[in-house]
Protein backbone atom coordinates (compact mmCIF):
# COMPACT_ATOMS: atom_id res chain seq x y z
CA UNK A 1 0.00 0.00 0.00
CA UNK A 2 1.61 3.30 -0.97
CA UNK A 3 2.53 5.49 2.11
CA UNK A 4 1.35 9.11 3.03
CA UNK A 5 2.89 11.60 5.24
CA UNK A 6 0.62 12.32 8.55
CA UNK A 7 2.06 15.15 10.46
CA UNK A 8 5.38 14.07 9.47
CA UNK A 9 5.12 10.14 9.91
CA UNK A 10 4.89 7.54 7.38
CA UNK A 11 1.69 5.81 7.51
CA UNK A 12 -0.10 4.19 5.17
CA UNK A 13 -2.64 6.20 2.85
CA UNK A 14 -5.84 5.29 4.69
CA UNK A 15 -4.80 3.36 7.56
CA UNK A 16 -7.31 5.61 9.89
CA UNK A 17 -10.27 3.57 7.96
CA UNK A 18 -9.56 0.22 8.89
CA UNK A 19 -8.71 1.82 13.06
CA UNK A 20 -11.50 0.74 14.84
CA UNK A 21 -10.70 1.38 18.30
CA UNK A 22 -14.00 0.86 20.28
CA UNK A 23 -14.33 -3.23 20.12
CA UNK A 24 -14.58 -5.18 22.74
CA UNK A 25 -12.32 -7.54 23.37
CA UNK A 26 -14.10 -10.46 21.81
CA UNK A 27 -15.53 -8.05 19.11
CA UNK A 28 -11.42 -7.50 18.50
CA UNK A 29 -10.88 -11.00 18.04
CA UNK A 30 -13.69 -11.77 15.89
CA UNK A 31 -12.56 -8.88 13.45
CA UNK A 32 -9.54 -10.50 13.33
CA UNK A 33 -10.38 -13.35 12.70
CA UNK A 34 -12.42 -12.71 10.08
CA UNK A 35 -9.93 -10.51 8.43
CA UNK A 36 -7.67 -13.23 8.47
CA UNK A 37 -9.88 -15.26 6.65
CA UNK A 38 -10.47 -13.08 4.08
CA UNK A 39 -6.91 -12.13 3.27
CA UNK A 40 -6.21 -15.85 3.30
CA UNK A 41 -9.50 -17.47 1.31
CA UNK A 42 -10.71 -14.10 -0.41
CA UNK A 43 -8.48 -12.65 -2.11
CA UNK A 44 -9.73 -9.33 -3.76
CA UNK A 45 -8.84 -11.10 -7.57
CA UNK A 46 -11.34 -14.35 -6.31
CA UNK A 47 -14.15 -12.02 -5.20
CA UNK A 48 -13.49 -10.21 -8.82
CA UNK A 49 -13.38 -13.58 -10.35
CA UNK A 50 -16.37 -15.00 -8.82
CA UNK A 51 -18.15 -11.73 -9.32
CA UNK A 52 -17.73 -11.38 -12.69
CA UNK A 53 -18.78 -15.32 -13.56
CA UNK A 54 -21.39 -14.52 -11.01
CA UNK A 55 -20.91 -17.78 -8.88
CA UNK A 56 -21.70 -18.20 -5.07
CA UNK A 57 -18.40 -18.87 -3.06
CA UNK A 58 -19.22 -22.39 -1.64
CA UNK A 59 -15.22 -22.67 -0.23
CA UNK A 60 -15.62 -19.43 1.78
CA UNK A 61 -18.76 -20.21 2.66
CA UNK A 62 -17.72 -23.23 4.45
CA UNK A 63 -14.73 -21.68 6.08
CA UNK A 64 -16.46 -18.69 7.76
CA UNK A 65 -19.23 -21.88 9.27
CA UNK A 66 -15.85 -23.81 10.09
CA UNK A 67 -14.59 -21.44 12.20
CA UNK A 68 -17.79 -20.43 14.28
CA UNK A 69 -18.34 -17.16 12.14
CA UNK A 70 -22.23 -17.87 11.32
CA UNK A 71 -23.00 -19.90 14.00
CA UNK A 72 -21.24 -17.47 16.28
CA UNK A 73 -22.08 -17.94 20.37
CA UNK A 74 -25.73 -18.68 19.51
CA UNK A 75 -27.34 -21.44 21.73
CA UNK A 76 -30.61 -22.74 20.27
CA UNK A 77 -30.85 -25.34 23.09
CA UNK A 78 -30.68 -22.41 25.62
CA UNK A 79 -32.65 -20.12 23.69
CA UNK A 80 -29.70 -17.60 23.26
CA UNK A 81 -29.29 -15.23 19.95
CA UNK A 82 -25.78 -14.74 18.71
CA UNK A 83 -24.78 -11.73 20.26
CA UNK A 84 -25.69 -8.61 17.56
CA UNK A 85 -22.81 -7.03 18.59
CA UNK A 86 -20.76 -9.57 17.14
CA UNK A 87 -22.65 -10.32 13.70
CA UNK A 88 -22.17 -6.63 13.02
CA UNK A 89 -18.48 -6.97 13.15
CA UNK A 90 -18.43 -10.17 11.06
CA UNK A 91 -20.76 -8.58 8.71
CA UNK A 92 -18.80 -5.12 8.09
CA UNK A 93 -15.58 -6.90 7.28
CA UNK A 94 -17.74 -8.52 4.54
CA UNK A 95 -19.02 -6.01 3.41
CA UNK A 96 -15.53 -4.32 2.77
CA UNK A 97 -14.12 -6.74 0.68
CA UNK A 98 -16.79 -10.03 0.26
CA UNK A 99 -19.73 -8.10 -0.33
CA UNK A 100 -21.88 -10.59 -1.66
CA UNK A 101 -21.28 -13.16 0.92
CA UNK A 102 -21.64 -10.39 3.92
CA UNK A 103 -25.16 -9.94 2.08
CA UNK A 104 -25.65 -14.13 1.75
CA UNK A 105 -24.90 -13.76 5.72
CA UNK A 106 -27.64 -11.30 6.83
CA UNK A 107 -29.88 -13.81 5.65
CA UNK A 108 -28.46 -17.12 7.43
CA UNK A 109 -28.26 -15.07 10.46
CA UNK A 110 -32.07 -14.29 10.13
CA UNK A 111 -32.43 -17.52 9.51
CA UNK A 112 -30.67 -18.97 12.42
CA UNK A 113 -32.77 -16.64 14.87
CA UNK A 114 -36.24 -17.87 13.35
CA UNK A 115 -35.17 -21.82 13.40
CA UNK A 116 -33.85 -21.10 17.03
CA UNK A 117 -37.19 -19.27 18.38
CA UNK A 118 -39.47 -21.19 16.35
CA UNK A 119 -38.32 -24.71 14.85
CA UNK A 120 -39.07 -27.80 16.49
CA UNK A 121 -36.07 -30.58 17.44
CA UNK A 122 -36.29 -32.27 13.96
CA UNK A 123 -36.19 -28.67 11.88
CA UNK A 124 -33.11 -27.61 14.07
CA UNK A 125 -31.37 -31.33 13.45
CA UNK A 126 -32.09 -30.73 9.67
CA UNK A 127 -31.76 -27.25 8.82
CA UNK A 128 -30.37 -25.36 11.70
CA UNK A 129 -27.34 -27.24 12.58
CA UNK A 130 -25.95 -27.61 9.27
CA UNK A 131 -26.50 -24.29 8.53
CA UNK A 132 -24.70 -22.74 11.90
CA UNK A 133 -21.97 -24.87 10.78
CA UNK A 134 -21.53 -23.74 7.09
CA UNK A 135 -22.92 -26.81 5.63
CA UNK A 136 -25.97 -25.65 4.35
CA UNK A 137 -27.98 -22.18 3.21
CA UNK A 138 -31.71 -20.95 3.80
CA UNK A 139 -33.14 -18.68 1.69
CA UNK A 140 -36.55 -16.31 3.38
CA UNK A 141 -38.87 -15.79 1.02
CA UNK A 142 -41.32 -13.08 1.88
CA UNK A 143 -41.16 -10.17 -1.09
CA UNK A 144 -43.78 -10.80 -4.30
CA UNK A 145 -44.02 -8.74 -7.14
CA UNK A 146 -46.94 -6.61 -5.30
CA UNK A 147 -46.31 -6.44 -2.26
CA UNK A 148 -42.82 -4.47 -1.13
CA UNK A 149 -43.17 -2.51 2.31
CA UNK A 150 -46.84 -3.72 2.44
CA UNK A 151 -46.43 -7.45 1.66
CA UNK A 152 -48.26 -8.73 4.44
CA UNK A 153 -51.87 -7.01 3.14
CA UNK A 154 -50.33 -7.73 -0.57
CA UNK A 155 -49.31 -11.16 -0.14
CA UNK A 156 -51.04 -13.99 -2.99
CA UNK A 157 -48.55 -16.89 -1.86
CA UNK A 158 -51.13 -18.83 0.07
CA UNK A 159 -51.62 -22.25 1.32
CA UNK A 160 -54.48 -24.36 2.05
CA UNK A 161 -55.30 -26.94 4.29
CA UNK A 162 -55.66 -30.90 2.28
CA UNK A 163 -56.06 -33.90 4.30
CA UNK A 164 -52.75 -34.26 6.74
CA UNK A 165 -51.13 -31.00 5.00
CA UNK A 166 -50.72 -28.25 3.08
CA UNK A 167 -50.79 -27.14 -0.65
CA UNK A 168 -48.46 -24.21 -1.33
CA UNK A 169 -49.04 -21.62 -4.30
CA UNK A 170 -47.73 -18.76 -5.51
CA UNK A 171 -44.56 -16.87 -6.57
CA UNK A 172 -42.12 -14.80 -4.24
CA UNK A 173 -39.40 -12.81 -5.66
CA UNK A 174 -36.17 -10.73 -5.08
CA UNK A 175 -35.22 -13.82 -3.17
CA UNK A 176 -31.87 -13.95 -2.23
CA UNK A 177 -29.62 -17.85 -2.74
CA UNK A 178 -32.67 -19.58 -3.23
CA UNK A 179 -30.88 -21.07 -6.67
CA UNK A 180 -28.21 -22.18 -4.52
CA UNK A 181 -29.48 -23.11 -0.94
CA UNK A 182 -31.15 -26.69 0.22
CA UNK A 183 -34.39 -24.48 1.89
CA UNK A 184 -36.47 -21.43 2.15
CA UNK A 185 -38.30 -19.84 4.58
CA UNK A 186 -41.73 -19.21 3.26
CA UNK A 187 -44.50 -17.01 4.32
CA UNK A 188 -47.94 -17.96 3.00
CA UNK A 189 -51.13 -16.83 4.04
CA UNK A 190 -53.23 -19.78 5.38
CA UNK A 191 -56.86 -17.82 6.70
CA UNK A 192 -58.91 -15.49 5.41
CA UNK A 193 -60.36 -14.40 8.70
CA UNK A 194 -57.80 -12.25 10.55
CA UNK A 195 -58.03 -9.59 12.67
CA UNK A 196 -55.56 -7.44 10.68
CA UNK A 197 -53.31 -7.93 6.97
CA UNK A 198 -50.41 -9.13 10.07
CA UNK A 199 -52.85 -12.24 11.00
CA UNK A 200 -53.46 -15.88 9.25
CA UNK A 201 -50.04 -15.98 7.72
CA UNK A 202 -47.55 -19.10 8.56
CA UNK A 203 -44.03 -19.58 8.11
CA UNK A 204 -43.45 -22.81 6.28
CA UNK A 205 -39.55 -24.88 6.30
CA UNK A 206 -39.53 -26.09 2.87
CA UNK A 207 -37.14 -27.74 0.99
CA UNK A 208 -36.42 -26.60 -2.83
CA UNK A 209 -35.80 -29.38 -4.28
CA UNK A 210 -39.75 -30.35 -3.58
CA UNK A 211 -42.01 -31.11 -6.75
CA UNK A 212 -43.44 -27.99 -7.66
CA UNK A 213 -40.99 -25.38 -7.33
CA UNK A 214 -39.52 -23.46 -9.73
CA UNK A 215 -36.58 -21.26 -9.08
CA UNK A 216 -35.48 -18.60 -11.89
CA UNK A 217 -32.66 -16.57 -11.45
CA UNK A 218 -33.11 -12.94 -11.98
CA UNK A 219 -30.28 -10.16 -13.72
CA UNK A 220 -29.60 -7.88 -11.38
CA UNK A 221 -27.09 -4.60 -11.27
CA UNK A 222 -25.31 -6.01 -8.15
CA UNK A 223 -24.71 -8.60 -5.45
CA UNK A 224 -23.30 -10.77 -8.28
CA UNK A 225 -21.60 -12.94 -6.33
CA UNK A 226 -25.20 -14.43 -4.75
CA UNK A 227 -28.31 -15.60 -6.61
CA UNK A 228 -31.48 -12.97 -6.46
CA UNK A 229 -34.56 -15.28 -7.40
CA UNK A 230 -37.96 -15.80 -8.42
CA UNK A 231 -39.29 -19.09 -6.83
CA UNK A 232 -42.69 -20.36 -7.57
CA UNK A 233 -44.80 -22.59 -5.82
CA UNK A 234 -47.10 -25.09 -8.36
CA UNK A 235 -49.10 -27.37 -5.76
CA UNK A 236 -46.32 -27.90 -3.63
CA UNK A 237 -47.48 -30.67 -1.21
CA UNK A 238 -46.00 -29.92 2.05
CA UNK A 239 -47.23 -31.91 5.91
CA UNK A 240 -47.54 -30.16 9.21
CA UNK A 241 -43.77 -31.16 9.88
CA UNK A 242 -42.81 -28.31 7.73
CA UNK A 243 -44.97 -25.58 9.63
CA UNK A 244 -42.40 -23.00 11.20
CA UNK A 245 -43.74 -21.65 14.61
CA UNK A 246 -47.23 -21.34 15.18
CA UNK A 247 -49.82 -21.17 12.00
CA UNK A 248 -51.10 -18.10 11.55
CA UNK A 249 -48.58 -16.32 12.89
CA UNK A 250 -45.95 -15.89 11.30
CA UNK A 251 -45.77 -13.02 10.14
CA UNK A 252 -45.82 -11.64 13.94
CA UNK A 253 -42.93 -14.00 14.41
CA UNK A 254 -40.69 -12.64 11.75
CA UNK A 255 -41.35 -9.07 12.75
CA UNK A 256 -39.68 -9.87 16.02
CA UNK A 257 -36.56 -10.21 13.89
CA UNK A 258 -36.99 -7.71 11.53
CA UNK A 259 -34.95 -5.21 14.01
CA UNK A 260 -32.18 -7.70 13.91
CA UNK A 261 -31.86 -7.70 9.86
CA UNK A 262 -32.11 -3.77 9.93
CA UNK A 263 -29.35 -3.74 12.19
CA UNK A 264 -27.19 -6.33 10.30
CA UNK A 265 -27.76 -4.68 6.66
CA UNK A 266 -26.56 -1.58 8.70
CA UNK A 267 -23.07 -3.35 9.42
CA UNK A 268 -22.85 -4.37 5.29
CA UNK A 269 -23.33 -1.16 4.16
CA UNK A 270 -20.69 0.24 6.53
CA UNK A 271 -18.45 -1.91 5.45
CA UNK A 272 -19.29 -1.07 1.69
CA UNK A 273 -18.37 2.51 2.64
CA UNK A 274 -15.37 1.68 4.17
CA UNK A 275 -13.87 -0.50 1.48
CA UNK A 276 -14.84 2.06 -1.06
CA UNK A 277 -13.10 5.16 1.08
CA UNK A 278 -10.49 2.84 1.39
CA UNK A 279 -9.82 2.03 -1.98
CA UNK A 280 -10.54 5.73 -3.03
CA UNK A 281 -7.48 6.92 -0.40
CA UNK A 282 -5.14 4.33 -1.63
CA UNK A 283 -5.52 5.52 -5.29
CA UNK A 284 -5.72 9.62 -4.80
CA UNK A 285 -2.58 8.75 -2.58
CA UNK A 286 -0.72 7.08 -6.13
CA UNK A 287 -2.18 8.31 -8.81
CA UNK A 288 0.01 11.45 -9.71
CA UNK A 289 -1.23 14.43 -11.90
CA UNK A 290 0.47 18.24 -12.12
CA UNK A 291 4.02 16.50 -10.13
CA UNK A 292 2.07 16.08 -7.55
CA UNK A 293 -0.04 13.16 -5.71
CA UNK A 294 -3.94 14.02 -6.50
CA UNK A 295 -4.67 13.47 -2.82
CA UNK A 296 -3.19 16.64 -2.01
CA UNK A 297 -5.58 18.67 -4.07
CA UNK A 298 -8.12 20.54 -1.79
CA UNK A 299 -11.43 19.61 -3.48
CA UNK A 300 -10.72 16.05 -3.74
CA UNK A 301 -8.91 16.03 -0.49
CA UNK A 302 -12.75 17.68 1.06
CA UNK A 303 -15.08 14.77 -1.04
CA UNK A 304 -12.92 11.98 0.92
CA UNK A 305 -12.68 13.97 4.08
CA UNK A 306 -16.74 14.07 3.85
CA UNK A 307 -16.90 10.39 3.37
CA UNK A 308 -14.51 9.47 6.56
CA UNK A 309 -16.99 11.54 8.57
CA UNK A 310 -19.86 9.68 7.14
CA UNK A 311 -18.21 6.06 7.87
CA UNK A 312 -17.56 7.12 11.55
CA UNK A 313 -20.90 8.89 12.25
CA UNK A 314 -22.31 5.74 10.74
CA UNK A 315 -19.98 3.31 12.69
CA UNK A 316 -21.08 5.51 16.04
CA UNK A 317 -25.18 4.55 15.80
CA UNK A 318 -24.81 0.98 14.27
CA UNK A 319 -22.54 0.35 17.57
CA UNK A 320 -25.17 2.52 19.64
CA UNK A 321 -27.99 0.31 18.17
CA UNK A 322 -25.87 -3.08 18.41
CA UNK A 323 -25.66 -2.26 22.34
CA UNK A 324 -28.94 -0.92 22.83
CA UNK A 325 -30.18 -4.37 20.97
CA UNK A 326 -27.89 -6.89 23.25
CA UNK A 327 -29.39 -5.24 26.18
CA UNK A 328 -32.99 -5.57 25.38
CA UNK A 329 -33.68 -1.45 25.10
CA UNK A 330 -36.77 -0.88 23.22
CA UNK A 331 -34.97 2.38 21.41
CA UNK A 332 -33.15 0.07 19.77
CA UNK A 333 -35.47 -0.33 16.90
CA UNK A 334 -35.23 3.33 16.00
CA UNK A 335 -31.57 3.19 16.37
CA UNK A 336 -31.52 0.80 14.53
CA UNK A 337 -33.23 2.05 11.80
CA UNK A 338 -30.93 5.07 12.25
CA UNK A 339 -28.09 3.29 11.21
CA UNK A 340 -29.07 1.44 8.28
CA UNK A 341 -30.10 4.95 7.30
CA UNK A 342 -26.56 6.32 8.20
CA UNK A 343 -24.82 3.35 6.65
CA UNK A 344 -26.75 3.14 3.49
CA UNK A 345 -26.17 7.06 2.24
CA UNK A 346 -23.05 6.31 3.21
CA UNK A 347 -22.27 4.00 0.91
CA UNK A 348 -24.13 5.74 -1.85
CA UNK A 349 -22.15 8.45 -1.24
CA UNK A 350 -19.01 7.51 -0.52
CA UNK A 351 -18.73 5.20 -4.01
CA UNK A 352 -20.15 7.79 -6.27
CA UNK A 353 -17.57 10.12 -4.86
CA UNK A 354 -15.05 7.13 -5.69
CA UNK A 355 -15.96 6.94 -9.37
CA UNK A 356 -15.28 10.51 -9.33
CA UNK A 357 -11.93 10.31 -7.89
CA UNK A 358 -10.79 7.37 -10.04
CA UNK A 359 -12.28 8.55 -12.61
CA UNK A 360 -11.73 6.14 -15.72
CA UNK A 361 -10.32 3.71 -13.18
CA UNK A 362 -13.24 3.48 -11.16
CA UNK A 363 -15.42 2.49 -14.10
CA UNK A 364 -12.58 -0.17 -15.07
CA UNK A 365 -13.77 -4.07 -13.84
CA UNK A 366 -10.00 -4.18 -13.09
CA UNK A 367 -10.69 -2.07 -9.71
CA UNK A 368 -13.44 -2.81 -6.92
CA UNK A 369 -14.87 0.22 -7.04
CA UNK A 370 -17.26 -0.44 -9.67
CA UNK A 371 -18.63 -3.25 -7.79
CA UNK A 372 -18.95 -0.94 -4.44
CA UNK A 373 -21.11 1.43 -6.65
CA UNK A 374 -23.22 -1.16 -7.74
CA UNK A 375 -23.25 -3.36 -4.66
CA UNK A 376 -24.28 -0.41 -2.20
CA UNK A 377 -27.33 0.40 -4.18
CA UNK A 378 -28.97 -2.91 -2.72
CA UNK A 379 -29.28 -0.90 0.78
CA UNK A 380 -30.83 2.09 -0.49
CA UNK A 381 -34.20 -0.05 -0.11
CA UNK A 382 -33.43 -3.53 1.22
CA UNK A 383 -34.49 -4.70 3.62
CA UNK A 384 -36.98 -1.33 3.63
CA UNK A 385 -36.51 1.71 1.89
CA UNK A 386 -34.75 4.20 3.38
CA UNK A 387 -37.44 7.06 2.72
CA UNK A 388 -40.07 4.04 5.02
CA UNK A 389 -37.20 4.17 7.58
CA UNK A 390 -37.40 7.90 8.29
CA UNK A 391 -41.28 7.93 8.58
CA UNK A 392 -40.50 4.75 11.39
CA UNK A 393 -37.82 7.35 12.96
CA UNK A 394 -40.26 10.06 12.73
CA UNK A 395 -42.85 8.32 14.70
CA UNK A 396 -40.91 6.53 17.07
CA UNK A 397 -38.01 8.88 17.44
CA UNK A 398 -39.54 12.38 17.12
CA UNK A 399 -42.69 11.65 17.96
CA UNK A 400 -44.39 13.14 15.14
CA UNK A 401 -47.96 11.72 13.45
CA UNK A 402 -47.87 8.17 11.36
CA UNK A 403 -46.73 9.14 8.08
CA UNK A 404 -47.82 6.33 6.52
Amino acid sequence: MQSGTVRGQDRPAGWHVEAVTTDSPDQAEIRELTRSILADRAPDDRVARLDESETFDEEFYRHLGAAGLIGLDADPAAGADADPRHEIVVLEELGAGHTSMAVCLVVQYMALRLLSHYGGDDQRKRVLVPLAEGRGRAAFALSEEDGGTDIARAMRTKAVRDGAGWVLTGRKTWISGAATAGHAIVLARTSEEIRSAIDGITMFLVPLDADGISVRVLDTAGIHGLDTCEVTFDDVRLDDSTVLGEAGAGFRQVIGTLNGERLNAAAVALGIARGALRSAIEYASQRQAFGRSIGSFQALQHGLVDGAVQVESARGLLTRAAEAAHAGDGRSEALSAMAKVAAADAATDITDTGMRVMGGAGYSREYPMQRYFRDARLYTFAPLTNEMLRNFIGERWLGLPRSY
